[in-house]
């Protein structure tokens, strides 16, 4: 069979594929991890929701249920309340109020405790992928399993928008955008770029203020010089993002990390 003009390049492009390991059916590493990543923080997600209807559930029933029974419970926290519903054994007939009331709050309180087991064992599944994937991201202050996950799906959906740190944080809406009039030089929201990766670097942000002492010394020099709280959490998400961006390169080394951050 003769080749037609474009099969030596096709062939070309085919072989450069295989080699890279781009071709189909034959998925980069990480690509193949971002994915499964994806899939499982849908179903972890899905399980926090579903606990957290739980709990509202579970307390607005407790709201309405027989006064001696809601004496009983109602002072006791979340974790405790969980724990003391889960144990009830409702006597009686099912056409009592109090029966009835146990019953279903013993059944929301199992359901919420099932559905914490299965968060905990998608973390220990996203922990080991995000290690995989980016083996330095979790090893930065105040990334945990949820941040990372979000971070790698962020960065794995755009692979040809990450030429440095700068796209990166733009990427993520944490670049600075001017926003000076006059003698006033400051810098305003940026609202672009995906929120939910932005919303990671925000939880980051909160975490290293409240546990990372270089991060309050920061907040406290910079609150001196006149920046508003809002805009000092702008500042350091750019710098997070910097960090971020350095732990999601395969080849950088830790001398590298500790100068990006």
């Amino acid at each position: 069979m003769a080749l037609t003009p474009s099969d030596p390049v096709d062939a070309y492009a085919a072989a450069r594929a295989a080699l890279s390991g781009t071709a189909e059916g034959q998925p980069k590493t990480r690509n193949g991890k971002i994915e499964a990543i994806r899939a499982l923080r849908v179903a972890r997600n899905g399980a926090v929701k579903a606990r957290t209807q739980a709990t509202n559930q579970l307390k607005a029933l407790l709201i309405t249920a027989p006064a001696q029974l809601r004496e009983q419970l109602r002072h006791l926290s979340t974790t405790v309340l969980i724990k003391t519903c889960a144990k009830m054994r409702p006597t009686g007939h099912l056409g009592e109020p109090e029966h009835a009331t146990k019953t279903a709050l013993r059944r929301l309180a199992r359901s919420h405790q099932n559905l914490t087991e299965e968060t905990a064992e998608a973390d220990i599944e996203l922990t080991e992928l995000a290690t995989v994937a980016a083996p330095h991201l979790l090893a930065l202050p105040g990334v945990g399993t949820e941040v990372a996950g979000q971070l790698l799906v962020t960065a794995g959906d755009n692979p040809d928008r990450l030429q440095s740190e700068a796209a990166f944080a733009h990427l993520c809406g944490a670049a600075p955008i001017p926003a000076s009039s006059g003698r006033t030089h400051r810098h305003r929201l940026n609202r672009g770029g995906d929120r939910a990766a932005n919303n990671a670097l925000y939880i980051v942000v909160l975490g290293r203020l409240c546990y990372d002492a270089r991060t309050r010394a920061y907040a406290d020099r910079r609150t001196q010089q006149g920046l508003s709280k809002p805009e000092i959490i702008r500042c350091l998400k750019r710098y997070v993002a910097r960090e971020i961006y350095a732990a999601l390169q395969p080849a950088n080394t830790t001398e590298e990390l500790a100068k990006a951050a």
